[in-house]
């Protein structure tokens, strides 16, 4: 981690979820992130990007508290060793989309144990905000494919207030109508989502059907689709931190 003296790293339990947490050592914290990984990986698995994020931040004179959650069902059972997911897929079903290209069945479907997962994910936050007195600084919510649909989800339909900004990595849109209920709720909320032109896995028109739900709900939204497959590009890191600079 950049000049990892001025940070500091910590395994804790938050609610019912175990998490990495990332914090500002001896200066008071400006913001709050937090991130949710995808399906199948492991717990930890973005909490690799708490080093960019601190980099750039450190260049903006911003403190983040950082915490990356780990989901709660171990998938193990479905050989996915250490494979984590926030709630079970249908995996013969996502193939099938796949083969036929019909990822527009997708849009209108409430997957079972999503109400859960955002349960878990508002206690999280809810518990974190108490334990590291961050109820006054602003919440960047996110997270990567997944994770990104259950932080869209928990911004719509679990916080009591609505994050300040949302990041959004190779996300789709499910939910349709619930979420299209729920938009009025992003007047407040700035977003950046990004999508890979190459994503076989969530095409790339999964997350514009999303960016359009987002650009009509928040108060400010940009959609950066990137040459690239299911993934984070190092620039949409950059884009997240100007964004976290944006909030207050």
């Amino acid at each position: 981690m950049a000049n990892s003296g001025s940070w500091r790293g910590e395994r804790s339990t938050l609610g019912s979820l175990n998490a990495v947490v990332v914090f500002p050592k001896d200066r008071p914290a400006t913001h709050l992130i937090v991130m949710c990984h995808g399906f199948g990986a492991p717990g930890e698995d973005l909490a690799g990007l708490a080093g960019s994020y601190a980099e750039h931040c450190e260049s903006l004179n911003l403190s983040p508290v950082m915490i990356f959650p780990a989901a709660p069902i171990d998938l193990s059972d479905e050989g996915m060793p250490g494979g984590r997911a926030w709630w079970r897929l249908n995996m013969a079903r996502l193939m099938e989309l796949t083969m036929k290209g019909s990822f527009d069945e997708m849009r209108p479907e409430v997957p079972p144990g999503i109400d859960e997962a955002r349960n878990a994910l508002v206690d999280l936050i809810d518990t974190a905000q108490k334990k590291f007195e961050l109820t006054e600084v602003p919440l960047l919510l996110g997270g990567f494919s997944q994770g990104a649909m259950l932080a869209v989800d928990t911004a719509l339909r679990g916080l009591t207030i609505p994050p300040a900004g949302l990041a959004i990595y190779s996300g789709a849109l499910i939910c349709e109508e619930i979420w299209k209920g729920a938009s009025n709720r992003l007047q407040g909320t700035k977003v950046f989502q990004s999508h890979g032109r190459q994503d076989f896995i969530l095409p790339v028109q999964t997350g514009k059907w999303l960016g359009e739900l987002l650009e009509n709900a928040a108060q400010q939204h940009e959609l950066v689709l990137f040459d690239g497959p299911h993934t984070i590009p190092t620039a949409s890191i950059t884009k997240t931190i100007e964004l976290l600079s944006q909030l207050t």
